[in-house]
């Protein structure tokens, strides 16, 4: 195999989507469209990447790190002129390379390779990636001659009726001999109305000089799909969207109402899972087998163990273990742990807090930078007041320890192992382990109160 390298176009302003962030940053299913590109495109035998940068650039090389090497655009002069900016690093070498647009996330990886496999095979110069449109509308046609071999590309406007009767079209995604490739990119002119150097044009140069010009077509035109609007980039949503989901049920996952489940494309979910409609999976979320997920569940970057029942309910950047119960209308904030058979009932808000094995906070209740042990019961409405205005502050509740409804643990504060907090306390001091702590007034009841009080009005 010859040595392969890829560019990514991201240079484009965008300028259709009416948008301060950058086009190939908006994301498909939890991810930039860019990020997927890059994605895809490291699931193959890559010596080298470079991504083409111009407007937006230090957001794009932000997004996707030491993954790419970058070249600049600082105008943007057509797609040949982009690519050409890629010259001091790749210019010269010998091996194949693919070129792709960064606002195309949904062709996949098995299709570039396809590409690169057909474009080695036939020992073509350049390969161009076609499909075929039911509306080829508005894009250009691929010309073949009798051998099938490429002609020329065509653009709509250009087009006799006809080459407009041609359904094949140019995806914009190319494989080139690379030394070829930086060749044919000296001969590029912007004779055309808009003044810009096009890629497109490569083609026809190379075809001038007698080399071989073939053509993949992809079995599925909706890969192929350029977002340049909002509503390009809700169809690309759709789409991957239904590839993800039907993934996963292929996999042994229930999903009981594909169109109204929203899963990011890094998701992992395992099998016998069931997730309900308006459930949104994001991040890096790993989810067990057996788990019962929404309905209209919120779940980003957290780890979830097996037989986990997570019921209309927040879960971000959290590790959660198996057999553990949350809901209805929890809200697990970042840095939370909590242990297997745990449970976290409806209005309880747990934040950078660990829940050992087996503990319960039921209804009603804020734990936050909080360390509970196993086997604790937190009782209704109880709060671990973690917050002085300026600093945040520990609370340690120890295995076996039971706080009564309403009570404020007023951090920095320890209940001890086995121990007792009366309902309706403040705790301010450590609490002995086995020991019972009270802390509110005694009751007193003034008789006749109201009869004394409505006779001086």
């Amino acid at each position: 195999m010859s040595n392969r390298y890829a560019i990514i176009l991201a240079a484009g302003q965008g300028t259709r989507m009416k948008s301060k962030l950058y086009k190939v940053l908006h994301p498909v299913c939890g991810k930039p469209m860019v990020q997927h590109v890059i994605d895809h495109v490291k699931s193959l035998n890559i010596n080298d990447i470079v991504t083409i940068v111009g407007h937006g650039a230090e957001k794009v090389k932000a997004q996707l790190g030491d993954s790419s090497m970058y070249a600049l655009q600082e105008e943007q002069l057509g797609t040949a002129h982009a690519v050409m900016q890629s010259k001091e690093m790749l210019a010269g070498k010998d091996g194949t390379t693919i070129v792709v647009c960064g606002d195309t996330p949904l062709i996949k990886g098995e299709t570039m390779e396809a590409l690169f496999r057909h474009h080695e095979e036939t020992s073509a110069k350049a390969t161009i990636l076609t499909a075929r449109a039911e509306d080829p509308t508005g894009y250009g046609r691929i010309i073949r001659n009798e051998q099938a071999l490429v002609e020329r590309i065509v653009e709509h406007k250009d087009a006799s009726e006809s080459e407009r009767e041609i359904n094949e079209i140019n995806t914009g995604t190319y494989c080139f001999d690379n030394k070829a490739l930086f060749e044919a990119l000296e001969n590029v002119g912007n004779d055309n109305v808009q003044g810009e150097y096009y890629l497109p044009d490569v083609i026809e140069i190379l075809k001038e000089q007698g080399e071989t010009v073939s053509a993949y077509v992809t079995d599925s035109f909706e890969e192929t799909l350029g977002v340049n609007d909002r509503v390009a980039l809700s169809e690309a949503e759709r789409i991957m969207r239904k590839r993800i989901n039907e993934t996963h049920m292929r996999n042994g996952v229930t999903l009981i109402d594909p169109a109204n489940t929203y899963i990011g494309s890094d998701v992992k979910i395992g099998s016998d899972t069931i997730v309900y409609p308006g459930t949104t999976l994001s991040g890096e979320t790993v989810i067990g087998s057996d788990c019962k997920i929404g309905p209209n569940t919120e779940i980003n970057n957290c780890e979830i163990g097996d037989q986990s029942v997570i019921r209309q309910s927040c879960a971000f950047d959290s590790k959660i273990g198996s057999e553990v119960n949350i809901g209805p209308f929890a809200h697990i904030r970042p840095q939370s742990e909590i242990h297997d058979e745990v449970k976290i009932g409806n209005f309880v808000e747990i934040k950078k807090a660990t829940f050992g094995k087996g503990s319960k906070a039921s209804h009603l209740s804020y734990i936050g930078d909080a360390e509970v042990g196993s086997d604790v019961n937190i009782g209704c409405g109880s709060i671990t007041v973690n917050y002085d205005g300026k600093n945040k502050f520990l609370t340690k509740i120890e295995d076996g320890a039971f706080i009564g409804c309403n009570s404020n643990l007023v951090a920095p504060v320890t209940v001890g192992k086995g121990a007792y907090v009366a309902a309706g306390s403040t705790i301010t001091e450590d609490v002995p382990g086995e020991g019972l702590a009270i802390a509110r007034a005694r009751q007193v009841n003034k008789e006749d109160y109201v009869g004394k009080l409505n006779s001086k009005k």
